[in-house]
């Protein structure tokens, strides 16, 4: 919370609750208008111009007190005080008063609630003690609260310039941060679409590769290589689209779970294995969030069993009811890891990173020789 911003308390006033310190440039006035004083006083003792030599000095202790504002608004004003009261036996109470009043300006920049307030009473309080402690002399009230005023003005108009300022820096510093994870997440979105749809298309390419030298599958070999190519640049001009403005056609169908199905059974079949499928993949129910990440776990689970599936069935049942869709595919172990084909655990982390933030439940591993993936997403 930047400093200086105005918080309501019981008492009914406004609370400044935390304190700025002075800017270099404040910094840089201040002392160079502290040492012009001095340097005023000095030489007035030195040449002999100026008033006698304790009014001199106590000029001096007066000005150097505003130095302490650099360190301390509590020990200045304190310090001030002090002054004040010496003043007193050196006659210049009214000099020292109109300090006090420049002095204002200096605590409303730079003090708490309880300092301001403090400073308001007493140097009120010493103001009727100038105005009337001595009746044979004449002071105007007036010019000296003027002054104040006039001080307090142009150091509360500081301070709230120099607060709105950091804060505008601290926002600007925000907004770049969030515009710095922006760019991460999209680039992360990008290279999880990559992965989810051009991966999948890849390895089928590079499993029937290996089926071209078979005489029986080599042109059903090579027509799942031009489907599957085909279908992986489509999928990579709509990532491309989603990437750069939006998609501006409607080619991909990304999140339509029966034809995620239609085309994983055709490509496990076409691999050798026999797929059963249970379960209604229209059914109403199925609501269209879960429909595109069931979808894309089909698609990632069809990938996983092209690369590491032993031989045997592939189950894939669908469950739906009133409370949860739940999704099950059961694949064979194989007998040895594949090595042929590269492998990560990106696709499952995805999987499950889908299932979990859709408030979802997904679990996959080894189960009886069987890799199973499970994932069961809430109705409504």
């Amino acid at each position: 919370m930047a400093f200086g911003r105005w918080f309501p308390d019981g008492s009914g006033f406004p609370r400044l609750t935390r304190v700025g310190a002075l800017s270099v440039l404040e910094r840089v006035v201040m002392l160079v208008v502290i040492g012009g004083v001095i340097a005023v006083d000095v030489s007035g003792i030195i040449f002999s111009y100026g008033p006698g030599l304790s009014q001199s000095l106590l000029s001096i202790a007066t000005t150097t007190v505003f130095a302490l504002y650099l360190w301390s608004p509590w020990v200045a004003t304190i310090s001030l005080g002090i002054v004040f009261a010496l003043s007193f036996i050196a006659g210049t109470e009214s000099e020292s008063i109109f300090a006090a009043a420049v002095a204002v300006g200096l605590v409303m920049r730079l003090g708490r609630t309880a300092l301001i307030l403090s400073y308001i009473g007493a140097f009120l309080v010493a103001t009727a003690i100038v105005a009337y402690g001595d009746t044979n002399v004449l002071v105007n009230v007036g010019i000296y609260l003027i002054i104040a005023i006039v001080a307090g003005a142009i150091g509360f108009a500081l301070r709230i310039a120099l607060d709105k300022g950091r804060r505008l820096e601290q926002e600007l510093a925000e907004r770049a941060e969030h515009e710095r994870e922006a760019v991460l997440a999209e680039r992360r979105w990008i290279a999880g679409e990559l992965h989810d749809s051009i991966a999948h298309h890849l390895t089928v390419v590079a499993l029937h590769v290996q089926m071209l030298d078979d005489a029986e599958r080599s042109r059903d070999s090579q027509e799942a290589i031009r489907v599957a190519a085909k279908t992986a640049m489509t999928d990579l001009r709509f990532v491309i689209e989603l990437a750069d403005d939006g998609p501006r056609s409607s080619a991909v169908h990304s999140g339509d779970l029966a034809t995620a199905i239609d085309e994983a059974r055709g490509e496990i079949e076409a691999a050798g294995h026999q797929v059963i499928c249970q379960g209604d993949p229209r059914d109403e129910r199925i609501h269209r969030a879960g429909e595109i990440i069931l979808a894309r776990i089909i698609r990632e689970s069809a990938t996983n069993i092209l690369k590491h599936a032993g031989p045997g069935d592939v189950s894939i049942r669908l469950d739906v009811d009133d409370e949860a869709l739940t999704l099950a595919i059961s694949s064979p172990l194989p007998a040895t890891p594949r090595r042929d084909l590269p492998s990560s655990s990106t696709g499952v982390n995805r999987m499950a990173e889908r299932v979990v933030g859709a408030s979802g439940e997904f679990d996959a591993g080894a189960v009886d020789g069987q890799w199973i993936v499970s994932a069961s997403l809430p109705i409504g």
